[in-house]
C-alpha cells in the first residue's frame, strides 16, 4: 500500500495540477470518491486523475464524498448535471452490493439506469487464506478441518457484512459443501491482523492485503477466486484447479458518470484513463498496492457488471441477509 510521504506527495501534486490548469471558461473535472482521503480508491483516482488532467489539460479535482459504502458519492453523481464533467470512482464491491441488498428507493439512485459505466482502472485477486498455525496446507485439507471441527463450522473473517469477502466465503462453502460463517470486521486490516494473531482461523480477503503476512510465513493464501491464476501470486491456485467450482472474481474499481452525459466527453475520457494506465508511475503506483491495471471500458464494463449482479443475486438471496440501513 501506499506509504505516508507517496501519499502526501500525490496529494500536493493533484493540488497544485488544479490550480493550474483551471481555465477562465473551462470547469473543472470531479471525480467523486465515496470514502476518506487515504484509502486505495482514493489513491487510485488521484493517481489517475493527475494523468487524466495532463491528457485532457484541464483540471482534475478528486471530491470525497464518504458515508453509506459509497452510496453518498453514487447519489452526488445522479444529482450532477450529465454533462461529462462529473465521475465516480468506485469499487465494485459497492457498486454491485449496494445495487443487490438495497432498493431504488432507499439508494436514491439506480445503478443500471442512472450510471454510465466508463472505464475499470485496476483489478486485484481475492483469497482464501488461514492462520499459518492452523496446520493446513491446502484447501481439501482446510475443507477437511472444517468438516472435523465442533458442528462443522467454517468461521471465516471479512472487510464487513454484506460485500464482496462476506458473500465469496459463502459462495465457497456452497461449492465445497461445508458450512461457513462470517466474523465481520470494520474494514480488511482489523481482520488481517486477527488472522495474523490466531483470533480467526481463515479469512476472505483482497489477496494484495495479505501478501506481506504470507511472504512472512504467518498466514498461508490457499486459492484464489479468479477463473486464472493472478499474475501476482502465480505460485497459488485458482479454486477451480483444486475441484472447487467457484468463480467469485477480483475486486476491481470503476469508473462511472452520469447516464445521458455526452458521448464525445466519454470517449475522450476513456482515451485518457487509458493512457494514464499506460504511464509508468501510475503502473507502478498499482503495482505497489499489488493491483493489476485493466483495460475494460465502456459496453465490456457494462457485461462485467450485469455478470456480477447475475452471479451475486442468488447467493446474497439463499443467505438471507438483510443489511442495515
Amino acid at each position: 500500500m501506499f506509504g505516508k510521504h507517496l501519499l502526501r506527495h500525490l496529494l500536493a501534486g493533484a493540488a497544485i495540477l488544479a490550480a493550474s490548469q483551471v481555465g477562465a471558461n473551462e470547469q473543472p473535472i470531479t471525480f467523486l470518491v465515496g470514502f476518506p482521503p487515504g484509502g486505495s480508491t482514493d489513491t487510485m483516482a488521484r493517481v489517475v486523475g493527475e494523468q487524466v488532467a495532463k491528457t485532457l489539460d484541464r483540471a482534475v479535482v478528486v471530491e470525497n464524498r464518504p458515508g453509506a459504502g459509497g452510496r453518498v458519492a453514487a447519489l452526488a453523481l445522479k444529482n450532477s448535471a450529465p454533462d461529462g464533467n462529473t465521475y465516480l470512482v468506485m469499487p465494485n464491491a459497492s457498486a454491485v452490493f449496494n445495487h443487490l441488498l438495497y432498493d431504488t428507493e432507499t439508494l436514491g439512485y439506480d445503478l443500471l439506469s442512472d450510471m454510465r459505466p466508463v472505464a475499470v482502472f485496476a483489478s486485484g485477486p481475492m483469497g482464501l487464506a488461514v492462520n499459518s498455525d492452523l496446520g493446513v496446507d491446502s484447501v481439501s485439507e482446510y475443507i477437511e478441518w472444517v468438516k472435523q471441527q465442533s458442528g462443522g463450522k467454517g468461521f471465516f473473517g471479512s472487510a464487513g457484512q454484506g460485500g464482496q469477502t462476506h458473500f465469496s466465503g459463502l459462495a465457497f462453502g456452497d461449492a465445497a459443501g461445508v458450512d461457513m460463517e462470517v466474523v465481520p470486521y470494520k474494514g480488511n486490516a482489523p481482520m488481517v491482523t486477527d488472522l495474523i494473531g490466531g483470533q480467526i482461523p481463515a479469512g476472505i480477503s483482497v489477496v494484495g492485503d495479505l501478501l506481506p503476512h504470507v511472504e512472512s510465513g504467518r498466514v498461508k493464501l490457499l486459492a484464489v477466486f479468479g477463473e486464472e491464476r493472478s499474475s501476482l501470486v502465480p505460485d497459488v491456485p485458482t479454486f477451480q484447479e483444486v475441484g472447487v467450482d467457484v468463480v467469485a472474481g477480483d475486486s476491481w474499481t470503476g469508473m462511472w458518470t452520469r447516464a445521458g452525459s455526452p458521448d464525445a466527453r466519454v470517449s475522450a475520457m476513456q482515451q485518457a484513463v487509458t493512457e494514464a494506465l499506460a504511464q509508468p508511475s501510475v503502473q507502478q503506483a498499482l503495482r505497489n498496492a499489488n493491483l493489476v491495471p485493466s483495460d475494460l471500458q465502456g459496453d465490456e464494463m457494462r457485461i462485467k457488471v450485469a455478470d456480477e449482479l447475475s452471479f451475486w443475486a442468488p447467493i446474497i438471496k439463499e443467505s438471507g441477509f438483510t443489511p442495515d440501513r
